[in-house]
């Protein structure tokens, strides 16, 4: 670990002759507008529009303020208001930030000075050092001799040029005219994201919920965006695989709520969906911020008992079968108009309340969707009954290989007894998948075929009691 290094600037004067190829610089101070589209899989789009005083002809622009994970190959620099014979000559991106160790590494072959002080007598002493390497630690040769991990303050003459404070895009362009030009700098960058969170809260009786819904956005790009028109886009939008593309971590400091009325507005982009933010906002460097994206009350719901079953029951005979299986409980509603929904969802977790008999809101359970269009359903698993359980068990299998033309018979029977603790009745949806071309030869009670692949019960459980289903099935 490196030792902590002070640093002391000492500024020094710029000749006339200097100042005449100094760089221009524009900060967000010139800026005038800030547009961000924020994609699923951690890109965005951003257009930076400021107010640049240029040179007529040869021009060095230093644009700070941009993202530290810009695609810098994706950038794009115009004039909006003199286009004619405006062009960027060559780009570069600085992205060395200016630091005490990055400082350090920049003076490796080079000279500074060590400023040290005397514990007993507080006289102090400067002597030229010149620094040998940075690795693991720093390594100076001060006149005949060689120190590592040097004590005393470091004093540096001057700021390398290639390390900047800022994340900086300098650019050396051409420009048609001396006046102030309203310019705009779009590119792509890593480290904004978004994701869509639902918050559900069931009725009592179980039949209707009501959705809330927010946009969670995330800003790891090292920059602040303020004031900025928002949109986001629905849809997962292919891009091409960069090798050697470090991997960054979101790290999360705030977290800030705003009204619950709805504040995005929705639109058809090429085949994705794109909401508006209403209005500006700020998006910081290191946030976590939500802003709200939709509002639905007393949505029709429908609550089910699933059993679910295997297909490779019907291929082989299932030893040690008898147990106890768990019985899902899931939920289900129309994105539909009617359904007091109607629009294109984005993919996200919703994650369902319900109130207890002392009016406190519970956590019942999870799921995530995919992005959903409208006029499709929605269902969401929260979890297992407790109440409600199965208990299944093959009773009978048979297999016959030495039929005509080499079609091979499987035969199996099966028990499955539902059980009820809860003080009113149930109904159970037992679905199991079967490939093949199948055949149910016998059965207690009659099922419903949903595909070539599934069948259906839907079982009746009394309270405090329990259903026996009974089957047999023949698969070629």
């Amino acid at each position: 670990m490196r030792t902590f290094i002070k640093v002391v600037f000492l500024l020094v004067s710029v000749t006339g002759v200097e100042a005449a190829t100094v760089e221009k610089v524009t900060d967000v101070s010139d800026q005038n507008s800030v547009a961000i589209t924020i994609y699923n899989k951690n890109l965005a789009l951003v257009k930076d529009q400021r107010s640049v005083q240029l040179d007529k002809g040869f021009n060095q622009l230093a644009f700070r303020g941009v993202s530290a994970k810009i695609r810098s190959e994706t950038a794009l620099l115009r004039s909006l208001n003199h286009a004619a014979d405006f062009y960027v000559i060559e780009q570069n991106f600085d992205y060395d930030l200016l630091s005490p160790s990055k400082l350090l590494d920049k003076y490796v072959g080079r000279k500074l000075r060590i400023a040290r002080t005397h514990p007993v007598t507080g006289k102090q002493k400067v002597e030229s050092a010149t620094v040998l390497s940075t690795e693991n630690g720093v390594v100076v040769k001060i006149g005949d001799r060689i120190e590592i991990n040097p004590q005393g303050q470091f004093i540096f003459d001057a700021i390398p040029k290639n390390l900047r404070d800022k994340p900086t895009l300098v650019t050396q362009l051409n420009s048609s005219t001396a006046r102030k030009q309203q310019l705009e700098l779009s590119y792509l960058t890593s480290g904004l994201s978004w994701q869509a969170d639902y918050i559900a809260e069931l009725n009592a009786a179980e039949t209707s919920l009501n959705l809330l819904g927010w946009v969670t956005l995330n800003n790891s790009s090292g920059t602040d965006y303020t004031q900025a028109k928002l949109q986001l886009v629905a849809g997962d939008v292919h891009q091409v695989q960069r090798r050697n593309q470090p991997r960054y971590q979101v790290a999360k400091r705030s977290l800030e709520r705003y009204s619950s009325a709805p504040n995005m507005q929705e639109e058809n982009l090429f085949e994705y969906h794109l909401y508006h933010l209403n209005r500006r906002t700020n998006i910081l460097n290191q946030q976590t911020k939500q802003v709200s994206l939709l509002s639905a009350n007393s949505i029709p719901v429908q609550k089910t008992l699933v059993l679910q079953g295997e297909s490779y029951y019907y291929h082989n005979r299932v030893r040690n079968f008898s147990r106890n299986l768990k019985i899902g409980v899931f939920i289900q509603f129309d994105n539909k108009r009617a359904s007091k929904l109607g629009m294109p969802i984005p993919k996200g977790i919703v994650r369902v309340y319900k109130k207890d008999s002392r009016a406190s809101a519970q956590f019942v359970g999870e799921d995530r969707i995919s992005h959903t269009p409208k006029n499709a359903v929605i269902r969401l698993k929260l979890g297992d009954s407790f109440d409600v359980t199965a208990h299944k068990k093959q009773t009978d299998f048979k297999k016959n290989t030495a039929v005509l033309g080499g079609v091979k018979n499987e035969e199996s029977a099966f028990e499955i007894e539902l059980k009820n603790a809860k003080n009113k009745e149930v109904t159970v949806v037992v679905r199991e998948p079967i490939s093949g071309d199948w055949e149910i030869l016998a059965e207690n009670i009659a099922h419903k075929k949903i595909s070539s692949s599934l069948v259906e019960w839907q079982i009746k459980i009394p309270a405090e009691s329990s259903t026996r289903l009974s089957y047999r099935v023949l698969v070629k």
